[in-house]
């Protein structure tokens, strides 16, 4: 069947791993301390602290007990939703300052818009948070590439490696599996999309990425079959 829906991964698909690693976690992890000290007794943030003590498995003594927790999941590179959500929460602070603009590969914008004006619709699943996702889409290096995608998904509907995670996005977008295609440079990742009765196809943009031979593989996006 034609694909009529992409859903697309980004570090390593859209976007550089390198920035995601080299960028955005170290901008955090130099602003999470203070970011904590300064919020913490907003609603959202303090929720997201008690969420990652329940995580934990215990209570945490005070806001640098905190950090120091959540300093080391981000060294761990951790995919807990409070820790994603605390981050986009200092990257919107990052990117509105200016201080940070979100890297796509060159041909990125180009494919995602050429599939937008062909009438394909256009997600987002990341284990970073819908606000992380928004902010480097929306503060790309290329513009503002937000108006092409109709939906973003996180860990709050299941993690990327569980086909369960597939099947809620299928019955969100209400999109039969067989027309939708899933991207990622994750084989097992992949592995759950397909079980979940999604097309696949593995981006290798580099040497990092493991080829899974099960799937379609693309060096890029102008190698992508959507017809």
């Amino acid at each position: 069947m034609t694909i009529r829906a992409i859903v697309t991964d980004i570090e390593g698909t859209t976007s550089s791993i390198d920035f995601v690693h080299q960028t955005l976690f170290p901008y955090a992890r130099q602003h999470l301390r203070r970011y904590l000290h300064a919020y913490a007794s907003e609603a959202h943030v303090a929720e997201q602290i008690a969420a990652a003590a329940a995580l934990e498995g215990r209570r945490f003594a005070n806001i640098d007990d905190a950090a120091d927790v959540l300093e080391r999941w981000i060294a761990e590179d951790r995919k807990a939703t409070p820790l994603k959500d605390l981050q986009g929460l200092i990257w919107a602070e990052g990117y509105a300052a200016g201080e940070l603009a979100g890297h796509v590969y060159a041909d990125t914008p180009v494919f995602l818009r050429n599939w937008h004006a062909a009438g394909k619709t256009l997600y987002v699943y990341s284990s970073g948070s819908e606000a992380a996702q928004k902010l480097i889409f929306g503060h790309s290096d290329a513009g503002d590439l937000t108006p092409l995608f109709s939906g973003y998904f996180d860990t709050r509907i299941g993690m990327k490696r569980e086909a369960a995670s597939y099947r809620t996005i299928l019955e969100r977008i209400g999109v039969p599996g067989e027309s939708v295609l899933f991207l990622s440079d994750i084989g097992e990742e992949l592995d759950a999309a397909r079980e979940a009765g999604l097309q696949t196809c593995q981006l290798i943009r580099d040497a990092r990425a493991r080829p899974f031979p099960a799937h379609r593989q693309a060096k890029d996006f102008s190698e992508v079959v959507v017809d």
